[in-house]
């Protein structure tokens, strides 16, 4: 994961395209913030959806996403018709995450609503505005004609998606939380559930938890793949690698290493030889 935020453009196209080349590497994610969260507040950050059409124009083999889009920033009909875009650019590599959006504890995540003019609903109300987006998100995927959407939330007249995703039945659905109410949503709709790493005897209960909202729904909960986000270390790299250990043997197959910017050449490489190829 490389963050689109104090870096350049030219910076995240050479890492990506690195990491294009090395098999081990198999997926590469962007993150959905307006501005910056961390460092200089009035640095450059981009936008993710534009940035990851172009990273996805000029990478082929890469599974590619973000982790995750706020459901706040953009109407979910839009949203369908960007990450179908993205799906038909990248020739069918689009992981498709999605959350609630920042909670408003989180000031430098808030400020950017403000500064863009996006209204702010409150955490319940964006969790239950989630699993209806969710819906329609999937419904424009794959329907066939036009339909009319009349939820709490959502209200579409003749929604219709046209072109259709290049992957079939749609791109995975990857959402992105911890919350209780997130978690039912995953339970409901996701393909992935993504967590931020950290304290892992945390993080295995939120697993059980979601197992248990599985089997509530009558899902099998082995069918939604356990995704994790760890932050990585260049100067202690073993704490990382006993990290992708912890996260694995708890049932995590899928890791998601964050990376810090600046990002030295051959950073992707650095990746492959020091923390994956270890690891597994």
């Amino acid at each position: 994961m490389t963050a689109p935020m104090q870096v350049d453009y030219q910076d995240i196209l050479r890492i990506w395209q690195e990491a294009d080349a090395i098999p081990v590497i198999e997926h590469a994610w962007l993150f959905d913030h307006l501005l910056p969260i961390v460092g200089d507040l009035n640095g450059p950050n981009y936008e993710g959806w534009t940035l990851l059409s172009a990273l996805a124009a000029q990478t082929r083999r890469l599974r590619l996403g973000l982790l995750v889009t706020s459901n706040r920033f953009r109407p979910p009909a839009m949203l369908a018709k960007i990450a179908t875009t993205v799906d038909i650019v990248s020739g069918g590599r689009l992981d498709f995450g999605i959350g609630a959006g920042s909670r408003p504890g989180h000031p430098l995540a808030r400020r950017e609503y403000d500064a863009h003019g996006l209204p702010y609903e409150g955490f319940g109300d964006s969790v239950q505005n989630l699993a209806e987006a969710c819906t329609v998100i999937r419904r424009l995927w794959t329907e066939d004609e036009p339909f009319d959407f009349k939820g709490e939330y959502i209200q579409l007249a003749g929604a219709f998606g046209n072109p259709k995703p290049v992957q079939s039945p749609h791109p995975p659905i990857v959402i992105g939380g911890r919350s209780n109410a997130v978690l039912r949503v995953v339970a409901e709709q996701a393909d992935l559930w993504n967590i931020p790493g950290g304290d892992i005897d945390d993080v295995v209960a939120r697993s059980a938890l979601l197992d248990r909202y599985c089997a509530d729904i009558g899902r099998d909960p082995a069918s939604i793949t356990r995704s994790i986000h760890l932050p990585v270390s260049y100067d202690r790299p073993g704490s990382t690698r006993d990290a992708i250990g912890e996260a694995a043997d708890a049932g995590f197959r899928h890791i998601v290493l964050g990376l810090e910017p600046p990002y030295s050449a051959g950073v992707a490489q650095w990746v492959a030889d020091e923390l994956i190829t270890p690891s597994f």
